[in-house]
């Protein structure tokens, strides 16, 4: 049997069966295999960084539970891949890279020559700091072994990006049946489980026993848990507070006793939660300076702070804990049973205080422009509740617009760019997400972002997803040109100067997707209340010329609680 066939059963015999490309010569071999075994969803994509974020929407709709493959051929291909294998490395997500390799015989080996094969790439050396594993396959019968390695480690423990660099006639060797059934019949090894030591129990029970003014926080390294939410509807009965991260927040359901975001963009109420807590239990955060603000000893200034993460190196990293503990979240929330007596000091008034503090913060922030961000987030959050919707954002003004402002109902989701912040992120990994869910699925977008892989455009309309793309359209890269307002008396070298945008109206349009141009509140309302009904894909444009702010925000060096503009009263 021809390796690349063999590859290809082993992926379905594992439900790995949507592959995102684009074609080239070293990857032929792999993609007629798949093809041919009538059981893979391939969808062509225009760039092979939209095939990585696609991939990656796969495994972030289904909670890391689904791999998805991205592939690319050698050279370029293999190095257009990068940004999306980043992406999926800091976020912790699975996904399978696949790229096509010259033939053996023609690889450089040791030789102090830059390049012997055409397009020949060591891309292996490339990615090995942004995987949890990678490989060139230099034998043929390596592969099978090597990528039953890579799905074991791809899905176990903190997930993540794996990569096998396949040489094209390693592609079409062969494989005899006798070493293909050896490896369906062997399951992947795949570990998850990190036991909560007894004596960390004991601590933090008498941490939670002494605590008046608690807090939870849920991080990314939580989102996925199975049993997070039915563990915060509990936290919810009991009136215990919580907040999140960015990344936490795309899961996290707006409950009565959630206070939103934290962070140098987050929610007012809270970060005056976390400045004003004596105990805060942080599930799968990695405090960077983005979530506690530059001054780390100020953090949480009243508390004593637990960490619980999967990742050993994570713990006492930036932030020293009172207590760490290493294990998943999902076991965190099956040993930590939250009861009516686990704060027996609990002070009602601490919730009393806190929802006076989010009433009052919830302002129009924007009440200045004509087209405001909490408007469009707020008739976003009604038009949509209990509709089943993935949001997936791109990176800028908008994703923080959005992360500030969307409230979550059970059946929904947001997706973020959180440590590689990539722009040009949204547009393919909605992709995945629509095809993974069969959900409506509302990208929401800016002017700079778009632009990165506006190409896939033509992929939606081909594919025919249900997929809104929201653009706000500030004609300039708002959240530089705010730090160049901060930092630089305004100069705005390349986020105006120099920066155009054209009418994502016109060019949704050309690729044949039904779009509304957008000047005013009125005509906002009626595109926004089109969502809903409409089948298939759909592009509002959002004029908001000069909307360069995020309000409100933390400057650099300044406290948590001490954002801009300050809050009057």
């Amino acid at each position: 049997m021809k390796a690349s066939d063999a590859l290809a059963k082993f992926l379905i015999a594992h439900q790995v069966q949507t592959c995102f490309e684009l074609v080239g010569g070293m990857i032929t071999h792999l993609l007629d295999s798949f093809a041919e075994s009538g059981q893979f969803n391939i969808i062509s994509m225009h760039h092979e960084q939209s095939a990585a974020f696609a991939a990656e929407g796969v495994a972030r709709q289904s909670k890391g539970k689904v791999v998805a493959v991205a592939m690319g051929t050698s050279g370029p291909g293999a190095t257009n891949l990068i940004t999306g294998i980043g992406s999926c490395w800091f976020d912790s997500v699975p996904c399978l890279f696949i790229t096509g390799q010259v033939n053996t015989r023609e690889l450089k080996g040791d030789r102090a020559i830059r390049q012997q094969g055409f397009q020949e790439l060591n891309i292996v050396e490339v990615a090995q700091s942004l995987t949890k594993y990678a490989v060139r396959v230099d034998h043929v019968d390596d592969l099978l072994p090597a990528l039953h390695t890579a799905l074991s480690l791809a899905l176990s423990g903190r997930q993540g990006p794996v990569l096998l660099d396949i040489p094209n006639d390693i592609q079409r060797a062969g494989i005899s049946e006798d070493m293909l059934e050896q490896w369906l019949n062997k399951p992947l090894d795949i570990s998850f489980q990190l036991e909560i030591n007894s004596h960390d129990l004991k601590q933090l029970d008498e941490l939670c026993k002494q605590a008046q003014r608690p807090l939870i926080c849920i991080g990314g390294g939580a989102r996925w848990a199975d049993g997070m939410n039915s563990w915060l509807n509990v936290a919810d009965s009991l009136g215990i507070p919580y907040v999140s991260t960015l990344m936490g927040h795309e899961r996290v359901t707006a409950g009565h006793c959630y206070f939103n975001l934290i962070g140098s963009y987050g929610n007012r109420e809270a970060n005056w939660a976390v400045q004003n807590c004596d105990l805060l239990i942080v599930i799968g955060a990695r405090l960077d300076v983005r979530q506690t603000g530059a001054d780390i000893d100020d953090f949480a200034r009243h508390a004593r702070i637990v960490q619980i993460d999967i990742d050993p190196n994570q713990l006492n990293n930036r932030v020293q804990a009172d207590l760490s503990i290493c294990t998943t979240a999902d076991g965190f929330f099956r040993v930590f049973t939250l009861t009516p007596d686990q704060f027996p000091k609990f002070d009602k008034a601490w919730l009393t205080e806190l929802v006076k503090f989010r009433e009052k913060s919830q302002i129009n922030e924007y009440a200045d422009w004509t087209i405001s961000p909490s408007d469009v987030f707020k008739k976003l959050n009604n038009i949509l509740e209990n509709h089943a919707i993935d949001y997936v954002c791109d990176v800028g003004n908008h994703q923080m617009w959005a992360a500030q402002s969307l409230r979550l109902t059970s059946n929904q989701a947001v997706h973020y760019s959180g440590g590689m912040g990539a722009m040009g992120f949204a547009l393919p990994t909605a992709l995945g997400v629509a095809i993974q869910s069969q959900n409506r699925v509302v990208v929401i977008t800016g002017d700079g972002s778009l632009q990165i892989n506006i190409q896939e455009l033509d992929t939606l309309s081909r594919l025919g997803l249900d997929i809104v793309v929201i653009v706000m359209n500030n004609s300039m890269l708002g959240m530089v040109k705010n730090f160049q307002d901060m930092y630089f008396n305004g100069r705005d070298q390349s986020t105006k100067k120099g920066y155009s945008s054209p009418s994502f109206t016109r060019i949704a349009m050309a690729y044949g997707i039904v779009a509304h141009r957008v000047t005013s509140n009125l005509e906002m309302d009626e595109a926004l209340c089109i969502i809903t009904s409409h089948k298939g894909p759909l592009l509002i444009e959002i004029m908001m010329d000069g909307a360069a702010e995020c309000r409100p925000r933390l400057a650099f060096g300044s406290k948590l609680d001490e954002q801009f503009p300050k809050l009057n009263g």
